[in-house]
């Protein structure tokens, strides 16, 4: 439990000093000194910054689609991802404009494909073929840009519209494979 203490004390620490600079001029040293904790403790938990971040992207993502399918239809994760980042723009907005090896946005796209592909291999039973993973791929960096975009360019759109654009741009296969949960609603 004091592990989990220290990493939201230092996620609140990262996200503070993101309203003053970009995460790139950031340091271990400010994010530890604001948080009230030694460097052995980031370190403990944390590789680096970028882990923290994805650290931080990891609750969020769980909290949205660990029930999709399940008692959330794809909208309302995808709403519920994009009222999130909403709710933590700066954060979100300096993150996404990172392109660091360990970044939010190859993080992000790592996990919904992920999610996807193990949708997709439940119901089918079996791995994906080559088109569909092509497919997928195409779609997962296409969600990960509009998101990106969406979020750095001072989020015009409602997380409503931004969840019927991304499900309305799934291609015709992925939709198919996709159909239960994008209309799950229990």
């Amino acid at each position: 439990m004091k592990k989990n203490h220290s990493k939201y004390k230092l996620a609140a620490s990262i996200k503070k000093l993101m309203e003053q600079k970009s995460l790139e001029k950031l340091t271990v040293k400010e994010i530890v000194s604001l948080a009230g904790v030694t460097r052995q403790t980031f370190y403990r938990n944390f590789n680096d910054k970028y882990d923290l971040v994805n650290w931080y992207f990891d609750v969020l993502a769980k909290e949205c689609f660990e029930q999709m399918g399940i008692s959330l239809s794809m909208r309302e994760g995808l709403i519920h991802k994009y009222d999130f980042i909403r709710k933590e723009a700066v954060f979100f907005s300096q993150a996404f404009k990172s392109s660091d090896y360990n970044s939010i946005k190859e993080h992000d796209y790592q996990f919904i494909l992920s999610f996807y592909t193990n949708l997709i291999e439940k119901k089918t039973k079996r791995p994906l073929d080559e088109d569909i993973q092509f497919l997928l791929e195409m779609y997962c960096h296409g969600s990960i840009a509009m998101t990106v975009e969406w979020a750095i360019n001072g989020m015009q759109k409602t997380s409503e519209m931004m969840a019927d654009s991304l499900i309305e741009a799934l291609p015709i296969k992925l939709s198919e494979l996709l159909h239960p949960v994008l209309v799950k609603n229990i």
